[in-house]
């Protein structure tokens, strides 16, 4: 399991990670569009929200997927649907 902080992501927002939606289809491309801290009462890490857009037709449930990113490798993440907007969806996970 990777321990991820808010810097690891910074850096990669508009770019895409790949996302194994288990729909038979492979993996469905999620750009990452904003990374945003979040306040925390914790002094272990900062904890931090990241929000992704998907434009596939179809809704992905709440879940955790395995994400892959060029740098940033396989992961584990749990996706939130929060919006829907005329191109797609946005996912948000939240790390505290």
């Amino acid at each position: 399991m990777q321990f991820f902080e808010i810097h690891h992501f910074a850096g990669h927002v508009n770019e895409t990670f790949e996302v194994d939606v288990d729909t038979g289809d492979g993996n469905a491309p999620f750009v990452l569009m904003q990374v945003q801290p979040l306040s925390s009462a914790s002094s272990f890490r900062q904890a931090f929200s990241l929000l992704f857009h998907n434009t596939a037709a179809i809704l992905f449930a709440q879940r955790t997927y395995t994400m892959r990113h060029p740098q940033l490798g396989e992961f584990g993440i749990f996706l939130v649907p929060v919006a829907r907007d005329r191109d797609g969806f946005v996912y948000q996970a939240v790390f505290n």
